[in-house]
């Protein structure tokens, strides 16, 4: 992205985790900066799926490059998931809301529709820069123009298409097309499960090996209390103890992240 502050040496030998840690502490830009520079290649690599749906690739770029700031600033480096994992359902969440609002449906003057642009991109550095929502003043300021030309353009950004949501896009070549209902900006459903699993790992790197086996066995092979007690030569109340013992801990650990 361009117009990004530029931090200081050290700052920049730091490890992700460290500038994770810090940002959180400090919530200094200068900080996220580094981290957006660092993870531009998320946004390029989602933004180029988009490639060829009907907006350009620069706008897309950017909107793509907002949904990894907004990423960023909420996510806990506590809860010990990876930053990817993480920023992705964000990322393309924002970019299929663009798809959703955006598309003229009446012929807008060249003049209105580059306005239009250039707003976006404003929008998207003003929020880096601020930490906040640019408003319709600051954006007039930052492009030379009047409230009412920035008012004139957002407005006239408004006459959309009303097309058909089962409306194929084509898919560069693959067998499967993009229907336009794919590209709705809803909730992602698979988020949840993201943060679930990522949770799920985290929390089972933590436990020993005897009951890793009975956590394992018991939620995700079904096996009984009665067979993992034969195969660990121990009795049954033993691991129903244990069984007893890891979910308490399961509990604990769940509380630090809601």
């Amino acid at each position: 992205m361009k117009n990004v502050a530029k931090a200081t040496n050290a700052d920049e030998l730091l490890t992700d985790k460290e500038l994770f840690y810090l940002y959180k502490k400090t919530k200094d830009v200068k900080i996220r900066n580094i981290l957006v520079e660092r993870y531009m290649y998320i946004v390029d690599i989602l933004s180029k799926k988009f490639i060829n749906k009907g907006i350009e690739y620069e706008d897309i770029y950017q909107v793509a490059s907002v949904g990894l700031i907004y990423a960023i600033d909420r996510f806990d480096i506590d809860k010990g998931y990876e930053f990817s994992s993480f920023a992705t359902p964000t990322i393309v969440g924002e970019i299929k809301k663009y798809f959703r609002d955006k598309g003229w449906a009446v012929r807008v003057p060249r003049r209105i529709q580059e306005l239009s642009k250039k707003i976006n991109k404003a929008k998207v550095e003003l929020q880096q820069k601020n930490q906040k929502p640019p408003k319709v003043k600051d954006i007039a300021k930052y492009l030379g123009c009047s409230q009412e030309e920035v008012l004139e353009a957002m407005e006239a950004s408004y006459g959309y298409k009303t097309i058909s949501l089962d409306l194929n896009y084509d898919n560069n070549g693959d067998d499967k097309d993009i229907r336009l209902m794919d590209l709705m900006g809803n909730e992602d459903k698979n988020f949840k499960e993201i943060e679930d699993k990522d949770f799920i790992n985290v929390f089972i790197n933590k436990l020993n090996e005897i009951e890793v086996k009975i956590i394992k066995d018991r939620f995700f092979n079904d096996k009984t209390q009665s067979d993992i007690a034969k195969e660990l030569g121990v009795s049954q109340m033993t691991v129903s103890r244990l069984e007893r013992k890891i979910i308490f801990k399961l509990k604990k650990e769940y509380e630090k992240v809601i």
